[in-house]
């Protein structure tokens, strides 16, 4: 039965026409070994495409199969040339299927008197189906007779249409032996809904007999590959060309590999989700060998694509990553590599890889191809759709009434009940104690409201026998959805534990886990846990809960807070602190106008620019859009290279440097105004090394080290302000781990000497807000003090800033801490990511207020501005040009941020006013004239006292 599909197929091409219904089938793949892909031959060429009315009736919930069970005979079944009976259960085989009373029923039915392998038991099922909609076929099934062996069962879909004849789909098969229920599952789709559906049982050869004991076929979502369908359903604007493989290979090529074109490959088992064909890779020998089409002239500069590609693997792996990209070269001749998306694939089903793009340079060639997984994993491609991308609709204004902000959300948060509201989440064991703090978790205490002061108990959870058992509590009535709420918590474990335990508080969301908030524990003190959250779709069950530390060691919460927080009064304060802060007097002194024209003198100040940095990360390809350089110039005065200055740019192959990149985007900084932040000379964390200094031994490590530090600092000597000088060393150990602790001191000393003008900061995410155990503010200055202990000139602290849901207490608190070090703090890649830009808007004003703010903090780099050049849902301007929410209040914040003044010079003739730091210009009309100044007003604590001359 190896060649079922393929014989059963080659028997139905007889009697079909030319013109076939387009259809996508997905088959469950089972645990048997599948054969090395091989081309298969073709179905008739031809795909009618029709518009259809979906059936609004059709049940997305229930069974679509009439007495699935058998419950009432033969009843809505019919038995194609054959014979069919229902056997009862006291004629069950032995071997009979465990734990599904709920479908075999009482009895199952048998089909003989079979002399075609095409015949079995079907039912029609015409108009209880949807177009787009994926079906899961479940069915146990078995034989019986002369059979040596095991031979498959096949469910198959016999589609009418009067137009287009008919055609069949396979929806699953199952390999079956004698005297034993088997379980044959599988899926399918209808891109168009078809005259008439005939769903059948067929397979085996003649004379052996079929046994069926239930039928269920379930609807379940189309999201999953619907849009993809969407994109192809009419003349839609999809660029590709032979998107599905109707034409063969037509319009595509192999990069570096082999492509073939299949009906189905593994004994039958792979098939494509939709349409008839899909196409392989094979003899891969690097990583990105794949598949590719030239889309060149089919692209227009500055326009957005969205990019549907419908794939699996096939091979050694049972996963790996596969991504589209695109190759473009330039009408100078430069070549660039863009990567558009990546999804985890499988070789069990198809998945959706999706992403977007945009042309910013003008091109002479253009080619999309996918790639990725590693050699002897082949690419499945089922279909490709490429066309110009939709505007999402705006966000919708969110408003929210009688929030009651600091208010706690956790009831008998202070045991005053003994332990009414809690529960043990798992078997541990819950109990009371008394001796934990008295007093409100630190980062709360300035935010919650009326509360009653702690009473000094807590929860003891002890018999806890897995990692997530702990204290829970349900909230699911209690939260608003888009509030951000802060969590705040003591937290300990028993005595006697050896090694450092995380504890996590988290919040279990229907299916979903949600971070609370992280720490890390040493001994059997108390310490506070913080973090926040937000729930942007409505859930149906929400359960908090405490968890982390290994199994058997105990654990303690007390003092429990979650409450929603009010930005809007923070952001009062911090109008205040920012005046304090950023501002300074100034008195503008006009010592040649005298007393009786001081009162008609009219002063007119406007600042021109805030001197403090904001700056934003660009690549070298977005330096060729015009409209993006413009609001990059505008409203940035300082710059950071994605990746162009990594080492893995500059040397992706021993010996073989880029710098051109770094070079161009140099000048074009220096032609900007713009001061340059250098980022990174070296990246810690293992995944960021290149294959070839993974390589390397010790001794040639250690020399390429050193090549790379003097080749990068002694070409671009004084021309960065700043370094990053190991990256994400609280994460990451590549160089420790293989040249010793020293390596890094190494690294600041070397580049101290290489270019001393250079400010030299480390570099590090999520140490202020509380969502990783692995880096805290303490363990960030622990990290700090033990670098400049062993002689490494730290000058800065690098904050990456990639942050969800901020609360602004949290990051002061973490600010606050880091600034005892008297070090300068920046933001060195901050974004914000939410998908309504509302909210959006106001988790990049709380960032930006809390480090404008605080008064270590002396920089703020965005990563990114432009959609499709920073993480997704952060960008503030679209990739066509359009400014949202979040960029609009960036805008209004830096207007905020500038000082105008308009007046009269008072009798003793002076002018006074209190201005932010930064450049000014100043009018002065007497009734005699009127002269223009300019003037700039830098950080100090005294008045600042300008002599006007006129």
């Amino acid at each position: 039965m190896k060649r079922l599909c393929s014989v059963l197929c080659l028997r139905r091409r007889l009697r079909k026409s030319k013109q076939t219904t387009h259809i996508s089938s997905e088959p469950k793949s089972t645990s048997e070994s599948m054969p090395e892909p091989q081309s298969s031959s073709g179905y008739a060429e031809g795909c009618e495409r029709r518009d259809v009315v979906v059936d609004s009736n059709v049940s997305h919930t229930t069974n679509i199969i009439s007495n699935h069970d058998f419950s009432e005979g033969l009843h809505s079944w019919h038995a194609n040339c054959c014979h069919a009976y229902v056997a009862s259960k006291e004629f069950s085989l032995p071997n009979g299927p465990n734990g599904v009373v709920a479908y075999s029923g009482e009895s199952h039915i048998v089909i003989t008197n079979r002399t075609e392998c095409w015949q079995g038991l079907e039912q029609d099922i015409t108009g209880k189906l949807s177009i787009d909609t994926k079906y899961d076929v479940s069915v146990f099934v078995g034989v019986h007779g002369n059979l040596q062996g095991s031979c498959g069962v096949q469910a198959t879909l016999r589609l009418e249409n009067s137009d287009s004849g008919t055609s069949y789909l396979c929806a699953g098969r199952k390999s079956v032996t004698k005297e034993s229920w088997e379980k044959l599952e599988g899926s399918f789709t209808l891109t168009s809904l078809p005259s008439r559906a005939i769903f059948y049982l067929e397979g085996p050869p003649p004379g052996v007999d079929i046994l069926i004991n239930s039928v269920i076929i379930l609807p379940t979502s189309s999201e999953y590959y619907g849009e993809a369908r969407r994109c192809i359903a009419a003349a839609d604007g999809n660029i590709i060309r032979n998107s599905f493989f109707e034409d063969g290979l037509n319009n595509w090529s192999g990069r570096g590999c082999k492509i073939l074109v299949h009906e189905s490959i593994g004994d039958g088992k792979i098939l494509p989700l939709h349409g008839r064909h899909f196409a392989s890779t094979s003899s891969r020998s690097q990583s990105w060998n794949g598949i590719q089409q030239d889309i060149t002239g089919r692209v227009i500069r500055k326009f957005t694509y969205e990019v549907i590609a419908v794939v699996r693997i096939f091979g050694n792996a049972n996963s790996a990553e596969v991504m589209a990209s695109l190759w473009v070269k330039g009408v100078n001749g430069r070549e660039q590599y863009t990567s558009i998306g990546k999804i985890q694939a499988s070789d069990k089903d198809w998945s959706n890889l999706q992403g977007k793009f945009i042309l910013n340079v003008h091109t002479s060639d253009v080619v999309i191809y996918l790639e990725g997984p590693p050699l002897g994993t082949d690419i499945l491609i089922n279909s490709l759709v490429v066309k110009r991308a939709e505007k999402p609709p705006r966000s919708p204004l969110l408003t929210f009434e009688n929030i009651p902000f600091g208010v706690n959300i956790i009831e008998n948060s202070n045991l005053n009940k003994g332990l009414s509201k809690w529960s043990p989440l798992g078997s541990c064991t819950l109990s009371m104690s008394i001796g934990c703090p008295r007093v409100p978790p630190p980062s709360a205490k300035d935010s919650i409201g009326h509360h009653e002061p702690p009473s000094g108990c807590y929860i003891v959870t002890t018999n806890r026998t897995e990692t997530w058992m702990g204290p829970s509590q349900i909230i699911t009535d209690k939260l608003v959805l888009h509030v951000t709420y802060q969590v705040a918590a003591w937290v300990r474990v028993g005595t006697g534990t050896k090694s450092p335990q995380i504890i996590n508080l988290a919040l279990g969301v229907d299916d979903r886990w949600v971070n609370g908030g992280h720490v890390e524990v040493t001994d059997d003190r108390w310490n506070e846990i913080v973090g926040s959250f937000r729930l942007e779709k409505q859930p149906s069950k929400v359960i908090v809960y405490v968890q982390g530390p290994s199994m058997g060691v105990d654990l303690m919460v007390a003092g429990l807070h979650i409450f929603p927080v009010d930005r809007k009064a923070r952001f009062d304060n911090l109008k205040q602190k920012t005046d304090k802060v950023r501002k300074r007097d100034i008195i503008l002194k006009f010592p040649v106008i005298d007393a009786g024209n001081a009162s008609k003198t009219i002063v007119k100040v406007r600042q021109l620019q805030n001197s403090f940095p904001f700056g934003s990360c660009i690549s070298r390809s977005s330096i060729e859009n015009e409209e993006l350089v413009d609001f990059f110039v505008k409203n940035f005065n300082w710059a950071v290279f994605g990746n162009e200055l990594k080492w893995y740019h500059t040397e992706p192959e021993q010996g073989r440097y880029n710098y051109r990149d770094a070079d161009e985007m140099l000048d074009f900084c220096k032609k900007h105004g713009m001061y340059t932040r250098g980022h990174c000379i070296f990246w810690e964390v293992e995944d960021a090394v290149q294959h070839w200094v993974k390589c390397l031994d010790k001794n040639d490590l250690m020399r390429a080290v050193q090549n790379r530090l003097r080749s990068l600092l002694s070409r671009y000597k004084g021309k960065f302000r700043h370094y990053d000088v190991n990256n994400e060393m609280l994460h990451g150990s590549f160089y420790k781990d293989r040249l010793g602790e020293n390596i890094r001191i190494y690294m600041f000393e070397e580049a101290r000497k290489l270019d001393p003008s250079a400010t030299l900061f480390v570099n590090d995410y999520n140490v202020e807000d509380g969502c990783d155990a692995k880096a805290s503010p303490e363990m960030f200055i622990h990290h700090i003090l033990d670098l400049q202990e062993h002689g490494a000139p730290v000058d800065g602290i690098g904050l990456q800033g990639h942050i969800n849901n901020p609360v602004g207490q949290i990051v002061c608190a973490a600010l606050d801490k880091l600034a005892i070090l008297g070090l300068p703090i920046w933001f060195t890649e901050l974004d914000v990511a939410a998908s309504n830009e509302h909210v959006r808007a106001e988790d990049l004003e709380v960032m930006l207020r809390e480090a404008y703010a605080h008064p270590a903090v002396e920089g703020i780099m965005l990563w990114g501005f432009w959609e499709l050049m920073c993480r997704d849902n952060s960008h503030l301007v679209d990739a066509e040009g359009d400014i949202n929410e979040a960029g609009k209040r960036y805008l209004a914040l830096k207007q905020e941020w500038l000082t105008h003044a308009d007046g009269l010079v008072d009798d003793s003739g002076e002018f006074k006013f209190r201005g932010y730091h930064g450049s000014y210009s100043l009018e002065v009309t007497t009734p005699a004239k009127r002269s223009s100044h300019s003037f700039v007003v830098e950080k100090g604590e005294s008045p600042l006292v300008l002599h006007i001359k006129s």
